[in-house]
C-alpha cells in the first residue's frame, strides 16, 4: 500500500534536491545528488517507484535520463498529492 506520508516525503525530497541539481554548475555536487537519489530510490516503497518508474527498470538510476526523471517523478508525486 502506498501511504500518503510516503508520497509526500518522496515529493519534497526529489523537489528539493532537484531545485539544486537544475541550478548547479558543478559535476560533483550533480553526482552527488544522483547518488542520493538513488539511495532514496533502494529504500523507498517498491509500490510507489514502481507507480513512478511505469515499467522502466533504471527509472532515476541513469545519468543520462536523470533529469527527465526527475521533472516526471515529481510530477507524477505532486498529482498523487492532492
Amino acid at each position: 500500500m502506498i501511504t500518503k506520508d510516503s508520497i509526500e516525503a518522496a515529493y519534497c525530497f526529489f523537489h528539493q534536491k532537484y531545485q539544486v541539481y537544475a541550478f548547479s554548475n558543478s559535476e560533483r555536487q550533480k553526482d552527488d545528488i544522483e547518488y542520493a537519489i538513488s539511495s532514496y530510490v533502494d529504500g523507498m516503497s517498491s509500490e510507489l517507484y514502481k507507480l513512478l518508474a511505469n515499467g522502466r527498470e533504471e527509472f532515476l538510476l541513469t545519468h543520462n535520463r536523470f533529469a527527465e526523471d526527475m521533472q516526471e517523478a515529481i510530477k507524477k508525486l505532486s498529482n498523487l498529492s492532492l
